[in-house]
């Protein structure tokens, strides 16, 4: 049974940073690009970060130069590290395989920038 547990969110003030954490199980992790995804109120879910089996980076335009997305194969373990986050960084964030076969959503971590 594969399960991705997220965790690391919270309230934080325009600027500040936050460290995300991605607990896979289930799934033979190394094998897998994994993406991290955000979803804000009234909006689609969207692709803000990968890193692929080799470990290559890819960025949302709208996070690139402020997020970095990495992983821990031993552990398997994938980590969003957001600074200088936005009040449009505000979401819920979810980690997950990249592309088509992707595994059932965890509950993801509530991310709030606010003053």
């Amino acid at each position: 049974q594969v399960q991705l547990v997220e965790s690391g969110g919270g309230l934080v003030q325009p600027g500040g940073s936050l460290r995300l954490s991605c607990a896979a199980s289930g799934i033979i992790f190394s094998r897998y690009d994994m993406g991290w995804y955000r979803q804000a109120p009234g909006k689609q879910r969207e692709l803000v970060a990968v890193i692929t089996r080799s470990g290559q980076t890819n960025y949302a335009d709208s996070v690139k130069g402020r997020f970095t997305i990495s992983r821990d194969n031993a552990k398997n373990m994938a980590y969003l590290q957001m600074n200088s986050l936005k009040p449009e960084d505000t979401a819920v964030y979810h980690c997950n395989t990249v592309g088509s076969n992707l595994y059932p959503w965890g509950q993801g971590t509530q991310v709030t920038v606010s003053s």
